[in-house]
């Protein structure tokens, strides 16, 4: 993809045309990280992201003036957007068209509005109704961080590999880290969400001092918060490998579960972070969150 340092240029993406605009303005200034380099990393990852973009309804969060300016959320697909951009009506209850994100000239276009996040449901939009994975929102609430959602992670495993399935796991780009058990969509948002807080209460139960599942913040003081409510019909999880809108390029990262123990041995929390120019390299070694992209799993009945 070729670009110019000028304010606005015309540049051609796998045979479709886009106007981007002001491709020197820095978005995270703390470290100079300007809008060139975020179209150019969404450019490049694409192959590995798409996949779990594909299908799904996009919600953009988007910083026109960088990180440390107000950001917004932009649930329906902008009027302005290309016409090769494929849309789809948004879920039940709300009015418009959701933005589709399918190729990668799309993902540059999005890339080009600022938008720094890009959320996905847990739902295709051919079937709104059912939900292809159950995810587990893992938040440490300080002084907990990421190490503990990590040792909390790994109990999530040990669990899922006694019920015969698969987990994948990513950080979230943030403070803690995300999992995904990948399912046949077979079953309603409902059902997920009642069977992710059976799995946190579980764990609560087992270990009250460092789990919770009770959504008041004053209860999560460094404990791990297993967000269950993420498998909700209308919320949105932020797509692997999307950047986050942080005072730096972080990515959410699909790792493998055995950086997770190394990061723990280690004791070392930047060990769970990684910035764009990391995931590039990574992801010329393959992508640890492909087994989320489709599974023949039911859920196994609790109790």
């Amino acid at each position: 993809m070729a670009r110019s340092a000028t304010q606005a240029t015309q540049v051609t993406v796998d045979g479709r045309r886009l106007r981007l605009s002001n491709p020197d303005k820095v978005i995270y200034p703390a470290v100079g990280f300007t809008k060139a380099q975020v179209i150019d990393y969404y450019a490049r990852i694409a192959p590995v992201m798409l996949p779990h973009l594909a299908g799904r309804a996009v919600t953009m969060v988007r910083w026109p003036d960088g990180v440390d300016a107000e950001s917004f959320f932009e649930k329906r697909c902008p009027g302005h957007r290309p016409d090769w951009v494929r849309t789809a009506p948004m879920a039940a209850g709300d009015e418009g068209i959701a933005c589709v994100i399918e190729d990668r000239a799309s993902l540059v276009w999005t890339a080009n509005l600022a938008a720094l996040e890009l959320h996905v449901t847990q739902a295709k939009v051919e079937a709104p109704d059912h939900p292809t994975a159950v995810v587990f929102d893992l938040d440490p609430g300080p002084p907990a961080g990421v190490l503990d959602a990590a040792e909390i992670a790994l109990q999530f495993k040990t669990m899922f590999d006694a019920l015969g399935l698969t987990v994948v796991v990513k950080t979230s780009g943030a403070k803690g880290l995300h999992l995904s058990v990948p399912i046949r969509p077979s079953i309603t948002a409902d059902d997920t969400k009642r069977w992710a807080l059976a799995l946190g209460q579980l764990l609560a139960k087992r270990d009250p001092n460092r789990v919770t599942v009770d959504m008041k913040k004053e209860l999560r003081t460094g404990k791990v918060f297993v967000d269950w409510s993420q498998n909700d019909r209308h919320k949105t999880t932020v797509c692997a490998y999307s950047l986050r809108g942080r005072e730096r390029p972080t990515v959410s990262t699909p790792v493998e579960w055995n950086e997770l123990e190394a990061a723990l041995e280690a004791g070392d929390p930047d060990a769970l972070t990684f910035e764009t120019a990391a995931l590039l390299e990574r992801a010329e070694t393959g992508d640890p969150y492909a087994p989320n992209l489709e599974s023949d799993a039911e859920l196994p009945a609790l109790g």
